[in-house]
């Protein structure tokens, strides 16, 4: 049986580096790219420099202003950042055909067999970050399994810059003290629910008894034991003509202000779209403070690739829900009902900023 070469590749902090790469003056310095703390700003990501203050993504730009007063905001640039991730694209096709692309800067790659002709997966890792480093000017970190979760487990493991390797026999050793969140699948919702169970680590998982799971969570506790004793049955599927394209956020304090979130909205809204491939159907979800979640759809006239019009639609979509009123916890936002390039047609704009 072949034993399957898996890696997860993940640029470090990717609109940020891309910043600090294009304007030498941030370079070194704390960096959040999004909207300014004046308004209804929110973080769209954080340099390393700026997550040592403990800025995260999602968090309101007056909040990420306070905990880290020389903090320099700049405003996303999304067609460079598409424009980067295609140049990132060809990079992993130099190397194989079998990539899974997760969002603009991270993928699953199969190097099982590839275009190298190299033996090794370590060597194609390596070889990508170089190749990665030399023509793009930027850094990413490698995780390197013959399981998909355990590849991308291991790429955040030394980040920034950073190349983990685990092979079969390793795999137990090193996910088993893992906190389950860590574990494939597991949210937030389901890390309180194995949290109940006594289950905190990936190892408890794995040894916990099968009845139990089965009893108090269904077939997918008994899935989570299987992935928990390095069985992931997913292969790296190449992706040809995606169903949808979304972008999803899990705020670390529940949210309530309804300017706050929608300055999320339009943070997704930039960063899904840009492909120069339209869609019909905008979807809005929530997750509310009691973990119970919702989704909300619109269908557009026409098919739109304009992050103006998608925020919009996002807005009046979180118009039709209970935010405001009850604490949010996740928001996400994506585009369904693609259309081919030839056959879109732009949205005439019916919404009000």
């Amino acid at each position: 049986m072949t034993v399957r070469k898996i890696i997860h590749l993940d640029m470090d902090a990717f609109y940020a580096s891309v910043e600090q790469r294009d304007d030498p003056t941030l370079r070194g310095v704390p960096v959040a790219v999004g909207g300014g703390p004046g308004g209804r700003g929110v973080v769209a990501a954080a340099s390393y420099e700026a997550r040592k203050y403990g800025v995260r993504s999602a968090m309101p730009s007056s909040k990420a202003a306070r905990v880290c007063p020389h903090l320099h905001f700049v405003r996303p640039r999304m067609s460079v950042y598409v424009a980067v991730s295609k140049q990132l694209r060809a990079i992993f096709e130099e190397v194989t055909d079998v990539i899974e692309p997760l969002s603009l800067d991270e993928a699953y790659l199969d190097v099982t067999e590839n275009k190298l002709g190299l033996e090794s997966a370590t060597e194609v890792a390596e070889y990508l970050r170089r190749r990665i480093h030399e023509e793009l000017q930027l850094t990413s970190s490698a995780g390197v399994s013959h399981l998909k979760f355990v590849a991308k487990i291991a790429s955040a493991y030394r980040k920034p810059d950073g190349l983990t390797v685990v092979s079969p026999g390793r795999v137990l050793e090193f996910i088993s003290p893992m906190p389950v969140s860590k574990l494939w699948g597991v949210g937030p919702s389901t890390q309180i629910k194995l949290h109940s169970l006594g289950l905190r680590t990936i190892g408890d998982v794995a040894s916990a008894e099968p009845d139990l799971l089965a009893t108090r969570m269904g077939k997918r506790g008994l899935y989570l034991r299987r992935m928990a004793q390095g069985k992931d049955p997913r292969v790296v599927r190449a992706r040809s003509g995606r169903k949808s394209r979304g972008s999803e956020s899990t705020f670390a304090e529940d949210i309530l202000e309804v300017d706050t979130l929608e300055g999320v909205i339009g943070n997704h809204a930039r960063r899904i779209c840009g492909s120069g491939h339209g869609a019909r159907t905008v979807t809005l979800k929530l997750r509310y403070d009691d973990f119970s979640t919702i989704t909300r759809s619109l269908s557009l006239d026409g098919c739109t690739d304009d992050p103006a019009v998608v925020k919009a639609a996002g807005i009046t979509l979180l118009s039709r829900t209970e935010a405001g009123k009850r604490p949010v916890r996740l928001l996400g936002l994506s585009l369904s009902n693609f259309a081919d390039r030839e056959a879109q047609r732009q949205l005439a704009l019916p919404f009000e900023e």
